[in-house]
């Protein structure tokens, strides 16, 4: 399994990073995809691409932190060419948390856009009550790929993302009992454009919703999302595996005899 976003580099999970990085890989886990948020975790991300071979990262300014954190190119374009940096990510918008900086949140995300297209990466976005603002957005590129991440709105947007040529995280999300429009959506999504993830250390999935979250429990997210789609886990490892190389291209799985 490959878990396609974690946030390793945020408290519990850097401070116990071996243990976490130990139960990951006893539960089937053999890469994960680190993914940066700001001027500290990216910096954080990309050194532990260079510190542990099951490590990939992503670069970023996520749409929260765009009121506290300068938007520096040039160091986010140095850092997205270094060999294990696969995406630019965490990006998007959040109209739940903080309506009053749309603006700058949607300058933040084209930039970051247009950096992706320059370096053909693919982008990891955020999307929290904005599903309808960033299709928007994202229409107007042509040649843009990446993943709406733990997607859980609008489900009417699904096809739409689709056509565009995006993927789709699932996250622990659905293995909640009520999430219902999260289990439809994940029926929904083409099976050649689904991810696992966790969003680690948020968003635990059942039996540990509540707690902490990390790499080792994106088998529950697994195992719910191969009842719902009716296949075989193991079937669906190697979609979900195949999917991951496709989008972040620069793992090159032929490298890595996959």
């Amino acid at each position: 399994m490959i878990d396609t976003h974690a946030h390793l580099t945020e408290k519990p999970l850097y401070n116990n990073l071996a243990k976490v990085l130990n139960r990951a890989q006893e539960n089937g886990v053999e890469k994960i995809i680190c993914v940066g948020m700001n001027k500290r975790a990216n910096e954080r991300a990309v050194r532990l691409t260079n510190n542990y071979p099951q490590i990939y990262g992503s670069v970023g300014i996520h749409p929260n932190e765009v009121s506290k954190e300068e938007l520096d190119l040039k160091r986010l374009k140095e850092q997205l060419n270094q060999p294990k940096v696969v995406a630019i990510g965490e990006i998007g918008i959040d109209l739940y948390r903080n309506k009053e900086t749309f603006l700058q949140q949607k300058a933040y995300f084209i930039a970051q856009i247009k950096l992706a297209l320059e370096l053909d990466l693919p982008i990891i976005v955020h999307s929290r009550s904005s599903a309808s603002e960033i299709y928007e957005i994202v229409k107007e590129f042509k040649g843009l790929k990446g993943v709406m991440h733990c997607y859980s709105e609008e489900e009417q947007l699904v096809e739409k993302f689709v056509e565009l040529g995006f993927y789709f995280g699932v996250g622990g999300i659905v293995t909640f009992k009520n999430a219902h429009e999260v289990k439809r959506i994940a029926q929904k999504i083409p099976l050649n454009r689904l991810l696992i993830e966790t969003d680690a250390p948020y968003l635990a999935p059942m039996p540990y919703r509540g707690k902490p979250n990390e790499p080792s429990y994106v088998k529950y997210t697994l195992l719910e999302l191969a009842k719902i789609r009716n296949l075989k886990p193991e079937k669906l490892i190697e979609i979900t595996n195949e999917n991951t190389y496709r989008l972040f291209s620069k793992m090159d799985a032929k490298k890595l005899n996959l």
